[in-house]
C-alpha cells in the first residue's frame, strides 16, 4: 500500500449500524491471534520457507480471495464487513462500527499490536509504521487504548493475553517494502513466540493472511489457520476477508458486521 497519502475528512451518511446478529459460538472463547501481511499472491507468499512449512503442517484456505485493491479497503473489510466506499489508501474517519468496538461493548478483551508505532501514536508515528495498516485508527477518527506497540506482546503472552490479538508488522516485515524472505524470517520469530505461549497451546488459534495480492484481478491470497493438535488439510471452499471476520466474530461470541453476516465462516478449517 502506498504510504499515507493524505489526511482527508470525509462525511459518510450512515443509514444503518451494519451489525447483524448471527448464530455465534456459545462455547468458551478461544484465544485468537491474527497476523496480516502485505501485497503478495498466495504463490509468492509460499516462496518463504517458513511460511511453506506452516502450510505443510497446518490448514490452508486454498480458495481465499481479498476483497479489492488497494490495501486500506481490505483492512476495513477485515474489521467491519464493509469497505465504506474507500477506494484508495488515504485516511478517512469512519463511524465506530468495527470489530474492536464490538468486542469492547461485549466485554471481550482485545488488543491490536502495531510494529513501529511509538509515543506519537497511531496517526503520527513515522515509517516504517504505516497508519494505513492500522484499521482501528479509522473508526471514530482515533485509536482506542487497545491499540499498542508490538513491543507489548511478549509481556502479554507471558502474562494476561487478550482473547483477541491483531498483529500488524511494519512496512518492511509485512513484505510491503522488503523481500518475502525478510518477512518470512520475521514470521518465524513472531509466530514462534505465539505458538510457544500458553494462550495458543490451550486451544488457541493463529490466522495468518495477506491483505491483497500483487494487483491481479483474481486477488488470490494465502490464508493459514494454525492451531494446536490439528493436522494438515487444504479447503477448496471459497472464502474472503468477510469469511475471516465472520469466523472471528463467531469465535468471540459476538454478532456479525456488514457482509460478514452473509459470508461463509471457515468452520472446516477451525475444527
Amino acid at each position: 500500500m502506498k504510504r499515507w497519502v493524505a489526511m482527508a475528512a470525509v462525511a459518510f451518511v450512515v443509514t444503518a449500524c451494519g451489525q447483524t446478529s448471527s448464530t455465534s459460538s456459545k462455547t468458551q472463547p478461544r484465544h485468537v491471534f491474527l497476523i496480516v501481511m502485505e501485497n503478495h499472491s498466495a504463490n509468492q507468499a509460499m516462496s518463504g520457507a517458513f511460511t511453506a512449512s506452516l502450510a505443510a503442517k497446518y490448514r490452508v484456505a486454498g480458495n481465499y480471495r481479498a476483497i479489492t485493491h488497494p490495501s486500506v479497503p481490505n483492512y476495513l473489510a477485515l474489521t467491519s464487513g464493509k469497505t465504506w466506499g474507500v477506494s484508495d489508501d488515504s485516511y478517512y474517519p469512519l463511524p465506530a462500527e468495527d470489530l474492536g468496538t464490538q468486542l469492547t461493548k461485549a466485554g471481550v478483551s482485545w488488543r491490536a499490536y502495531m510494529e513501529g508505532m511509538d509515543s506519537r501514536g497511531c496517526l503520527d508515528s513515522p515509517v516504517p509504521y504505516d497508519p494505513g495498516h492500522n484499521p482501528f485508527a479509522y473508526y471514530g477518527g482515533a485509536c482506542p487504548p487497545n491499540v499498542v506497540p508490538l513491543t507489548n506482546l511478549s509481556a502479554d503472552l507471558a502474562g494476561t493475553t487478550p482473547l483477541f490479538a491483531w498483529i500488524t508488522p511494519d512496512m518492511c516485515h509485512d513484505t510491503h517494502d522488503c523481500s518475502v524472505s525478510v518477512g518470512d524470517d520475521w514470521l518465524r520469530t513472531q509466530a514462534g513466540e505465539i505458538t510457544a505461549s500458553k494462550a495458543w497451546k490451550d486451544n488457541g488459534i493463529l490466522f495468518l493472511v495477506w491483505d491483497e495480492d500483487d494487483g491481479s484481478a483474481g486477488n488470490h491470497v494465502l490464508m493459514l489457520v494454525i492451531a494446536p493438535g490439528t493436522s494438515h488439510m487444504t479447503s477448496a471452499t471459497a472464502y474472503t476477508h468477510y469469511s475471516l471476520l465472520a469466523t472471528i466474530e463467531d469465535l468471540m461470541g459476538v454478532g456479525r458486521l456488514g457482509a460478514a453476516a452473509q459470508a461463509t465462516p471457515m468452520t472446516d478449517l477451525i475444527k
